[in-house]
C-alpha cells in the first residue's frame, strides 16, 4: 500500500507540475483574475487580476493518481467523487465571481443547498455500509485495536453533515495567503496518509494523489503566488479531508490535525457574532484569523510558516498518542 501511496503522489505531483504552466497562460488570456475584498490588507490589492480557479490543475493530478488507484483501491473512487463534486461547486461559485466582477459568487443560501445535496449522498453512501455501526476512534485513546471506539447510532448522521460543512468551510477560510492552504493541507494529508498506513485503511493511497498535486500546485502558488486555487480548489480540498476521515472514521482528528481550519472558523464566527452585539466593534482586526495577523505586522511568508508549523505539532501529538 505504501509503493502504491507513492506511485500515486509521484503521478499527481509530474501531472500538476506540468498542468500549471499551459492553464496559468489560458486563465490569464480568458482574465480569470482573482477579486479581492477592498476592507482586506492594502497589500493584497497588488493581487487584483492574479489568475484564480487554480484548483482545476491539481485536480487533473488528483484525478490521474486516481485512474492509477481506483483498480486496486475500490474505496478510493469514493472520496474522488466527493472532492470532485465540492470542487465543481467551487468552480460555479469562482466563475459567478469573475462574471460579477465581486469577491462573492455563489448566495451563502445556494451554496449550503449545493453541499447539502452532495453531503447528503456521501451520507447516504456511509450509512449503506456501516447503517447505524458507524463508530469514531476517540483521539489519545490508542488505536483502532485498543482505543476508545464511540458508536454514534443514529446521532451520527447530523454528526457526519456537521463535520463535512464546518470542515469545507474551514479549509475554504483557510485558503486568504499566498500557499497558506497548500502547505497546510498537504500537511494535514500527510498524518492522513501516517495515520491511514498505520491503520491499513484502503482509501489510504488517494492521500498521495493530494500531496502529489498539492505540491506541484506549491510550486506556483507559494509567495509571491502566480496563481490562485480559488474555491474550486478550496472546497474540493475540504471534501477531501471530510470524506477521507469520515472513511477512517476519524473525523474527530480533523479538530486536532486540523486545528487551523478550525481557528479559521472560529475566528470568523466569534467575528460576525462580536460585531452583531456590539453593534458595529471588531474582536479582531479581521476575520479569517491570518488576516488578524497580517495586520499585526506579521508577513504572508511568517504566517504559513508559523501556521505550518502549530500543523505539524498537532500532527505529532495525535500520532504519538493514539
Amino acid at each position: 500500500m505504501l509503493k502504491d501511496t507513492l506511485i500515486a503522489l509521484l503521478i499527481a505531483f509530474v501531472v500538476t507540475a506540468i498542468v500549471c504552466p499551459f492553464f496559468i497562460p489560458i486563465l490569464h488570456r480568458f482574465k480569470f483574475g482573482q477579486m479581492v475584498r477592498d476592507d482586506g490588507p492594502k497589500e493584497h490589492l497588488k493581487k487584483t487580476g492574479t489568475p484564480t480557479m487554480g484548483g482545476i490543475s491539481f485536480l487533473i493530478g488528483i484525478l490521474a493518481a486516481s485512474v492509477f488507484l481506483i483498480p486496486m483501491y475500490k474505496d478510493v473512487i469514493v472520496v474522488f467523487l466527493f472532492t470532485i463534486s465540492y470542487g465543481i461547486i467551487g468552480l460555479l461559485d469562482d466563475i459567478l465571481k469573475i462574471k460579477k466582477k465581486k469577491s462573492e459568487g455563489l448566495k451563502s443560501s445556494q451554496k449550503f443547498l449545493l453541499q447539502l445535496i452532495v453531503s447528503i449522498v456521501f451520507i447516504v453512501y456511509l450509512y449503506k455500509i456501516y447503517g447505524f455501526d458507524y463508530g469514531i476512534l476517540i483521539p489519545f485513546t490508542g488505536s483502532f485495536e485498543n482505543g476508545i471506539i464511540l458508536k454514534l447510532g443514529i446521532i451520527w448522521i447530523p454528526f457526519a453533515l456537521f463535520v463535512i460543512l464546518g470542515t469545507d468551510n474551514g479549509v475554504n477560510f483557510t485558503d486568504g495567503l499566498d500557499g497558506l492552504c497548500s502547505t497546510v493541507t498537504i500537511i494535514v494529508s500527510l498524518f492522513f496518509m501516517i495515520i491511514g498506513l498505520k491503520g491499513n485503511f484502503s482509501v489510504t493511497p488517494v492521500t498521495g494523489a493530494i500531496i502529489g498535486s498539492l505540491m506541484g500546485f506549491l510550486l506556483f502558488n507559494s509567495y509571491p503566488a502566480k496563481v490562485f486555487m480559488g474555491d474550486t480548489g478550496s472546497l474540493a480540498l475540504g471534501g477531501f479531508v471530510a470524506s477521507y476521515a469520515l472513511m477512517c472514521k476519524i473525523p474527530v482528528f480533523i479538530a486536532i490535525i486540523g486545528f487551523i481550519y478550525m481557528m479559521e472558523v472560529i475566528s470568523v464566527m466569534i467575528q460576525v457574532g462580536y460585531f452583531k452585539a456590539t453593534k458595529g466593534k471588531r474582536f479582531f482586526k479581521m476575520a479569517p484569523i491570518h488576516h488578524h495577523f497580517e495586520l499585526c505586522g506579521w508577513s504572508e511568508t511568517r504566517t504559513v510558516t508559523v501556521f505550518s508549523i502549530v500543523t505539524i505539532i498537532s500532527g505529532i501529538l495525535v500520532y504519538i498518542f493514539m
